[in-house]
Parts: structure tokens; sequence; C-alpha cells
């Protein structure tokens, strides 16, 4: 998955305009919101699929 799949994602299950990538701690990725773990090298599935751990009831329509 490309980062720009990622935020595609991120887009149609939180919103345009959402501040989810930024203010959303995820535990999975280390109480990192989705910009910090991708700036800390996680892949961009990884995150993705850390968000539909946390957020499944959002995500269930892109989950993979």
């Amino acid at each position: 998955m490309r980062i720009s799949d990622l935020r595609e994602r991120l887009t149609l299950s939180f919103g345009v305009g959402s501040h989810f990538p930024v203010d959303i701690a995820i535990s999975e990725l280390g109480s990192r919101s989705v910009n910090e773990a991708l700036a800390h090298g996680y892949e961009p599935d990884e995150v993705w699929k850390a968000v539909c751990k946390e957020h499944p009831k959002e995500t269930e329509k892109y989950k993979y």
C-alpha cells in the first residue's frame, strides 16, 4: 500500500478535513498518530491495519 492509498482510505472512513491522522493516537502504533507512525518508519499497510483494529466501525467498508 502506498501512503496516498492510506490517506484516501482515511478520508473515505473519517471524512474530508478530518484531524484523525494528526490527533488520534493508536495504541498498536506505540501510542502514535498516523502521521507520527509514518514518520517513525511504519509501513502504510501496518498503519491501516492498526487503524482498522481500533476503529472497526468507521473502517468497515474499506478494511483490506
